[in-house]
Formats: C-alpha cells, structure tokens, sequence
C-alpha cells in the first residue's frame, strides 16, 4: 500500500519572533510554503503531528498532502529548523509542487547486503560517501529511496552515481552536469591494522621515557 502523508495547516498573519514564540508554546510550527508561482504563504501546523510524521523517513522524500482550511496542496518538505538540545520543531519550510512539472529534490540511498557481504565478513570497512541524492522527475515518479546494494563489492571497490540503479523517470541532478560529476556513493576498504602501528610507535616511546628519567 503506497505510503501517504497529510499535514493540517492554518494561516498565519501574526508574524515576527515574539509571535513564533507564541505559537510554540501553544503546541505549533510557524511554517512557510513557497514555490508554485504563487506568493509564500506563512502557515501554521500543529507540532505533535509533524513530530509524528518526521519519524518515517519516507515523509522527507514524499509528496505531502498541506490541508489548509479544506483545501489539499500537494507539496514537499525543504527544510527544518529543531532546536539544538530538545526534541523540537522550530520552523518548517514546505515547497508547493504542480503535479505536471518536473521537480528536484533529495531522496535517501538505501545501502542493502552489508550482512552478506564477503568482504564485510572478513573485516573490511564500508565507507557511506553520500547518504542522499538530488533527482529530477514528475511528481508522481518521485521515488521513497534509491537501493544500493554492495553484497558483490570487494576491498577496494565502489559505487558511483553512474553504477545506480534509477526508477523509470527518474534522472540523477549531478551526472547532467558532466562526467566529471560522477561522484563515488560508497566503497570498501581493508582494515587498518592498529596493532602494526602501535607496534612502530613503541620503541619510539620507551626511548622518549628513557631520556625523561636520566
């Protein structure tokens, strides 16, 4: 069943730091929506239920339905502002989207087969060198996440962006820059061996304790 999420939104006319404060401590996000040919629009939102939706990490890469007195307007989250030391929204940037344009916006990568990788067994290290990337499609092509699976990958392999399996529609932002842009998503590498370098680094410290006792 295809994921879905609804926000209820209020306009908002009392603006300004002092209202924000207000707002939040009666529960609520003071919210911007922009995009869309349209004018920003300072809204409202209630926090315990964008606090619920922020737990599925599906809800950052998905159209979002922005119920404003009734009326559904698709769109998608562009940025929050939490605060620094408790579980808090200060403020929510949302974008409108028009269902018959194109867009861009990031989508989460998925890293699969870590447990059954053969060289993750023997010890390797996986380094995650993106955890996210910029798409361009249609609305309704806007993919959850982008599976990358390194089960095959060996000590010294890696993904790039050309190596990624994309859904029909749907076009990595960076590779239509160039070549040049074909940056690497993850790679495998030998573990370092801390014994070997504290084995060198030992002779070195017993001589520095001998000069300090004489």
């Amino acid at each position: 069943m295809a994921v879905s999420f609804e926000l209820n939104a209020e306009p908002r006319t009392d603006t300004g730091k002092g209202a924000s404060r207000r707002l939040r401590r009666a529960g609520k996000v003071p919210a911007i929506m922009y995009g869309g040919g349209k004018d920003p629009e300072s809204l409202t939102l209630s926090h315990n239920q964008l606090l619920r939706n922020l737990e599925h990490e599906a809800f950052y890469s998905h159209i979002l339905s922005i119920n404003i007195g009734g009326t559904m307007v698709p769109a998608i989250l562009r940025d929050l502002q939490r605060h620094p030391s408790r579980p808090l929204v200060l403020h929510a940037d949302l974008q409108r989207v028009n269902m018959s344009e194109k867009l861009r916006t990031h989508v989460p990568l998925h890293f699969l087969g870590e447990d059954t990788s053969a060289a993750v067994k023997a010890g390797a290290l996986v380094s995650h060198e993106q955890i996210d990337v910029q798409v361009e499609c249609m609305p309704k092509d806007l993919p959850e996440f982008i599976a990358v699976d390194i089960s095959a990958l060996e000590i010294g392999d890696s993904i790039h962006l050309s190596d990624l399996v994309m859904p029909e529609g749907v076009i990595l932002v960076e590779l239509e820059r160039g070549e040049d842009h074909d940056q690497a998503v993850v790679s495998i590498h030998a573990k370092r061996v801390e014994e070997e370098v504290e084995a060198v680094a030992k002779p070195e410290d017993a001589a520095g304790s001998e000069d300090s006792s004489s």
